[in-house]
């Protein structure tokens, strides 16, 4: 029974990729009149080691990844927030930045559908938007240019000292 449980739930994982990897480019179409940063990895690399810049740009890095044009910020989030990248950490990122306030179609669905599919992390999901309502607001931010700050610094300012640790971006 729990090699089916895994089954289904990694089928269910399947599901939201594929849903993910096929409605990004529409999105951005429809939905995004925002210029591209038109900046790279390579370039984000380049930054003072401790900026967010060069943290972004090791995020993209280690996951080879590249920039999306026009929803650069998503990826700002995974790192200012610690999040991964599976499937759960996607939606249990988006329900941080529902709490902290962001509202957009593809945040909507993400969040609806990620925890009708994948119920199984709800309380993961609950303890993000928590996280994200007692954060200061931080889903407007022009990230470009924040790329020089320190990361530490920005957290600090968005976030309290419990929450650091409940991120697991705070040693005791």
């Amino acid at each position: 029974m729990n090699n089916l449980f895994k089954t289904l739930q990694s089928l269910r994982k399947q599901l939201i990729v594929w849903l993910f990897e096929h409605s990004q480019h529409l999105y951005t179409s429809l939905f995004k009149s925002n210029t591209s940063w038109h900046i790279t990895k390579s370039d984000l690399l380049e930054f003072p080691k401790d900026s967010f810049g060069k943290h972004l740009g090791n995020f993209l890095n280690d996951n080879n990844f590249e920039l999306i044009p026009k929803v650069e910020r998503h990826d700002c989030y995974h790192v200012l927030c610690g999040y991964g990248t599976e499937v759960e950490d996607e939606i249990a990122l988006q329900c941080l930045c529902y709490g902290n306030g962001k509202r957009s179609p593809y945040l909507y669905g993400a969040m609806i559908l990620g925890v009708a599919i994948l119920p199984d992390y709800y309380d993961y999901y609950y303890k993000s938007y928590k996280i994200g309502k007692q954060a200061h607001p931080f889903h407007h931010f022009d990230y470009k240019t924040l790329l020089n700050v320190s990361i530490e610094d920005l957290r600090q300012v968005i976030f309290s000292k419990s929450q650091l640790f409940q991120l697991n971006l705070m040693s005791s």
